[in-house]
Order: C-alpha cells, then sequence, then structure tokens
C-alpha cells in the first residue's frame, strides 16, 4: 500500500508539473525567448553606454574617445539652454494627442466595415495594410517633400485661414493634423487587423440577443462592442504611440541625430536628448494605461449591501 501511495504521489506530481497551465506558461517563455536574448546581446549593452554617456562630456580626438564627467549638466543644457529640442518635444506630444484619437477612430470604423458579411474582405486589408509595407523611410520622405500626403481641397477652401481665430496653443496642432492627414491614415494599417481580430473574437449571439430584447445599434456598440475590444484599444494605443514616437521622420529623433556628430554637442548631449524623449514616451504609455487599461474594481460596499438585501427577503 505504501508502494501504491509513493507512485501515486510521484504520478501525482508530474501531473502538477505538466499540467495544461504550466505548459502553456512554458508555451509563452519559449515565444519570449528569441526576444530576451536579442535584448540581452544587442540591446543591454547599448542602453547602458548611452546612459554612461548622458552623464558625460564626449569629444572625439584623433586618439579616440575623451570622457569627462558632468553628471546632470546634459540634461541641464537641453532644457535650459537649448532652443529646439524642448520646443520639438512639446510639439511631438500636442501633435500625437490628436493624431492618435483620429487613428484609433478611423481604423475601428474601417475594422467595422470590413467584418461585415461582404465580398472581398482580404482585398480590403491588402488596400489599407499595403502602405505599411511599400511606404519605407526614404520614399515616405520623397512623398512629404511633393506635398503628397496633404489634401488640397483643405487649402481651397480656406480651412488654414479658419484656424487663425482658434487660440495659439490649438492652432500649430490642428494645422499639423490637417495637413499631414493622409500621412495620420497612413499608420492606422496595423491598427485595423488588430481591431478586426477583436471584433471577430465577440460572440454574435450577445448582439442579437440585445437586439432582440430592443436595443439599438448605436447602444449595442457603446454596451458590448466598445467594451469587448477594450484590451485591443489598449493594444492599438500603445503600439500607434511607440510607432509614431520612432518613425523616420519624426522631428525630435532627427535633431538627436544630428547633435550626435556636431562638434560642440557631441554623443553626451544627443544621449541626454534620448533618454529624456524616452522617459517622456514611457510616461505617455503609462497614461495611456491608466485611462484606457485599468479595469474598474467593483464597489465592495455595494455588493455587500445588495448581498444583505438579498439575505433579507430570503428570511421573510
Amino acid at each position: 500500500m505504501k508502494g501504491g501511495k509513493a507512485v501515486d504521489n510521484k504520478r501525482s506530481k508530474r501531473r502538477g508539473w505538466f499540467s495544461v497551465t504550466r505548459r502553456r506558461d512554458l508555451k509563452g517563455l519559449l515565444f519570449m525567448l528569441p526576444w530576451t536574448l536579442g535584448f540581452g546581446l544587442f540591446f543591454a549593452s547599448p542602453l547602458y553606454q548611452s546612459v554612461i554617456f548622458s552623464l558625460n562630456k564626449i569629444t572625439i580626438t584623433a586618439r579616440g574617445r575623451r570622457m569627462a564627467y558632468v553628471g546632470l549638466q546634459n540634461y541641464y543644457d537641453i532644457f535650459q539652454k537649448d532652443i529646439y529640442f524642448v520646443e520639438r518635444l512639446r510639439a511631438f506630444f500636442t501633435n500625437t494627442l490628436l493624431s492618435l484619437p483620429v487613428i484609433l477612430v478611423f481604423s475601428l470604423l474601417i475594422a467595422m466595415l470590413i467584418n461585415q458579411k461582404i465580398r472581398g474582405k482580404g482585398l480590403f486589408r491588402a488596400i489599407f495594410f499595403l502602405p505599411i509595407i511599400v511606404v519605407s523611410g526614404p520614399m515616405l520622405n520623397m512623398l512629404i517633400q511633393e506635398g503628397a500626403t496633404t489634401i488640397p481641397l483643405i487649402e481651397q477652401y480656406g480651412i488654414y485661414d479658419a484656424l487663425l481665430n482658434l487660440p495659439y496653443f490649438l492652432q500649430e496642432p490642428i494645422n499639423y493634423l490637417f495637413s499631414q492627414l493622409i500621412m495620420v491614415l497612413w499608420y492606422s494599417g496595423v491598427p485595423i487587423l488588430i481591431f478586426l481580430a477583436g471584433l471577430q473574437k465577440i460572440d454574435t449571439s450577445l448582439n442579437e440577443a440585445a437586439l432582440i430584447d430592443g436595443a439599438s445599434s448605436w447602444v449595442v456598440f457603446w454596451k458590448i462592442t466598445l467594451p469587448s475590444l477594450r484590451n485591443m484599444v489598449l493594444i492599438n494605443a500603445i503600439y500607434t504611440m511607440v510607432f509614431l514616437a520612432t518613425s523616420e521622420i519624426n522631428e525630435v529623433i532627427a535633431l538627436i541625430r544630428s547633435n550626435m556628430l556636431a562638434p560642440d554637442r557631441g554623443y553626451g548631449i544627443a544621449s541626454a536628448m534620448a533618454w529624456s524623449y524616452s522617459l517622456g514616451i514611457a510616461l505617455a504609455i503609462v497614461l495611456i494605461y491608466l485611462l484606457i487599461g485599468r479595469e474598474k474594481k467593483p464597489e465592495l460596499h455595494k455588493i455587500a449591501v445588495y448581498r444583505k438585501k438579498g439575505g433579507a427577503r430570503h428570511a421573510r
């Protein structure tokens, strides 16, 4: 009997180790392994080196690189003495604040249209995703210089003249939004596919039951569709934020590159700009998570009152 119990204990331990949850976790770790190895081999050392650069004044001489520790002086210089960095940083976040909702709303609308029972869904997906693949950095810069990202009708009907009546702090971002409207819609390829995948996972019986009970399509969207897509909205918002922040036409990144090899600035100033910019992006992502991703916890006191009322009714 004892021997049989020992065998059963060993089998149960093996089943516990190779349970479905444990195997799922191992598969997840296996998928993360290439990225983890790549980060450790190719990114960890440059990131650490850039932190050291941001705390030093670096000059390139004939004998090599010379470093002089200056502490936080580089960060002080870029925020107090640099006339371009703060302005471009402010312009980027202001423009992103307007571009991000437009991209998300447009992507969701197109995904809902493609999700209908229509022919040629694959063709429409390819049409909206094709610019992401075809338009590379040099081609994108050429299109911007040729004015291909603007809408001529907006200029003809005097939209820009109407913007002069707005407050000054709103004129520049709204002007950017209209001037780069085609560019903003170009960034919607991946979010459309993500929203489409989320829409296809929603149980259609929920929508049908709501419509049978008398709910309108507008109510179904706000009460069923949009709450079911909360995680997709969060993923798309973070993806779009990172995509806009790392775009090759980003003026902040262009400024960091130009300062990198400047004789009076160098790697120290450029590294301080890069880390300040990265910290701003990280704070923006945290803010997006707090606004979209955090689920409301149920109010425990209301649940307790509801249970007490239910118990009193049963007692009666």
